[in-house]
């Protein structure tokens, strides 16, 4: 007779518990996700802790876009935990230099060490498939941003849609040179699936433009600056023949080493648009940059991941970005936007106060 009244003693004291992690969930209107419609609650709350680590594994720590990305989780760890009554902390661990085996090794860290989350852009699917659904089988959610691994098991997917952009690219600059000259790809890492995408964009709208000479195959390098500037140097002078360029990444637009181009001569349009590239338009060398909201890549997956671990909702498996058309039309109200984000700014290139 004691050990049924101890049982259900027990039992009743588990279900006041539960009914209490629940009310504890239900506080207020703050959501995980920034952005509207990002899921809806599934049929369980997981029970809440106090302290969430969710570690970011991006491609490159010298590429500017990625440390965008991460002050933008940075600050959604901030928001949505303050929001939420919990701590959140990003725990960075991306490579200095690109490499999918340390991306690979460090989501396997990454589950040892108690992450409540992982958030990776993926150098090579390929190679990081295996590591993600290993973390998943052992309970840990993976994200991924910029670059999928669409045949993982990854919950979710925040980017652009990467053929699109590529066509986008293609399309602008297409205007830019008014349907006539000879184009090069420049394509950063040939192993990335983000930019293999693009470079498919690239090539079926150029087959829309008839004047359009397209040189394959594309131009592949290292993605830092420096590295790709000299890919653009070396490729110009063995084919003086270029007249334009359509940048899948705007790697080399970081540096000033470009601007000395005679934009009479060579046109560029390029994906991204942070501060270091906007000289580029001003100069009129790139007319059109489209802009990733890279800050987002941090801020909005953060959210999502939010809303998948902490708040129990259900996430869309692909949460596509929008590019942003950067031109001298808006640089001003573009510069203004990344300057909300923590860049330093040229003041020169921002807006007149109204």
């Amino acid at each position: 007779m004691k050990l049924n009244q101890l049982f259900w003693g027990a039992a009743m004291f588990a279900v006041l518990g539960v009914i209490g992690c629940g009310n504890g969930d239900s506080g207020g209107a703050a959501t995980g996700a920034p952005a509207p419609g990002a899921g809806k609650t599934s049929g369980t709350t997981p029970a809440k802790k106090k302290d969430y680590k969710i570690v970011m594994i991006a491609k490159s720590s010298s590429n500017p876009v990625f440390t965008a990305a991460q002050k933008g989780a940075e600050d959604a760890a901030r928001d949505l935990g303050k929001a939420n009554g919990v701590n959140i902390t990003i725990d960075w661990r991306t490579p200095n230099d690109e490499d999918a085996q340390v991306q690979a090794q460090r989501i396997g860290q990454a589950v040892n060490d108690g992450a409540d989350a992982i958030l990776v852009s993926c150098l090579d699917a390929n190679k990081l498939t295996s590591a993600i659904n290993d973390a998943v089988d052992k309970g840990v959610p993976v994200m991924t941003f910029d670059s999928d691994a669409p045949d993982s098991k990854r919950f979710a997917f925040y980017g652009a849609d990467d053929v699109e952009a590529g066509a986008q690219v293609m399309k602008e600059l297409a205007v830019v040179i008014h349907g006539k000259g000879t184009v090069a790809i420049l394509a950063g890492n040939q192993t990335s699936p983000n930019l293999q995408k693009r470079v498919q964009g690239v090539v079926e709208e150029a087959k829309k433009s008839p004047g359009v000479k397209l040189i394959t195959p594309p131009f592949n390098h290292v993605e830092k600056p420096q590295d790709a500037a000299a890919e653009v140097t070396k490729d110009m002078n063995a084919r003086p023949e270029i007249t334009a360029w359509a940048m899948v990444g705007g790697w080399p637009l970081f540096t000033t080493s470009l601007l000395t181009m005679d934009p009479a001569k060579v046109q560029i349009v390029a994906i991204d648009a942070l501060p270091d590239e906007l000289p580029y338009i001003q100069k009129g060398i790139a007319p059109v940059l489209l802009a990733q909201p890279v800050y987002d890549w941090g801020y909005k997956s953060v959210g999502f991941i939010v809303d998948k671990v902490i708040l129990g909702k259900d996430v869309p498996k692909i949460n596509k970005m929008e590019l942003v058309k950067v031109s001298k039309d808006n640089l001003g109200e573009w510069a203004g936007k990344l300057q909300t984000w923590g860049f330093k700014v040229d003041p020169k290139l921002l807006a007149p106060k109204k």
